[in-house]
């Protein structure tokens, strides 16, 4: 069985003032907090969530 690839993905700007729907893709990733560092499985669930606020984002692999 081989292991899914996971990325880590660290939020660097505020949630604050933001779009409903991009906190809540946020939210669905499991940021809580600014320069809070979450590893997600490389999904194309989690990729689009990723790539909707990727400007509040730095993504790496992990």
């Amino acid at each position: 069985m081989t292991s899914a690839k996971q990325l880590k993905v660290t939020l660097y700007r505020s949630l604050n003032g933001r779009l409903k729907a991009h906190q809540q893709c946020a939210r669905g990733l499991g940021i809580r907090k600014i320069h809070n560092t979450i590893t997600v499985i490389d999904t194309p669930e989690n990729r689009g969530m990723i790539n909707k606020i990727s400007y509040m984002l730095k993504v790496e692999e992990a």
